[in-house]
């Protein structure tokens, strides 16, 4: 699904224009991400949590040359979904 399609349909369910929808995906979408900038995790109750979690260094290896390359720690994203979320992909 695109974001066009995904606004399509905050917009049908909400009862908003279009724009509005755009606007209101554009502000949540800002707030989780300044959220999770600032180290904090969103948790939303039946739906999911949102938190930010590191990864450790750890040694690779390049697939072309076989050379060990180091890969550096790193924090990254994370969603964890809520059980109301996947009993109702379950179905």
């Amino acid at each position: 699904m695109t974001k066009a399609e995904f606004v399509n349909i905050i917009a049908e369910k909400g009862g908003y224009s279009k724009k509005d929808a755009e606007k209101a995906l554009a502000a949540v979408t800002g707030a989780i991400t300044d959220t999770l900038v600032a180290g904090d995790k969103i948790t939303l109750v039946g739906f999911g949590t949102f938190e930010v979690r590191e990864r450790k260094a750890k040694t690779g290896i390049n697939p072309l040359t076989k050379a060990s390359i180091n890969i550096p720690a790193k924090k990254v994203p994370a969603f964890k979904a809520g059980s109301a979320l996947k009993s109702a992909i379950d179905k």
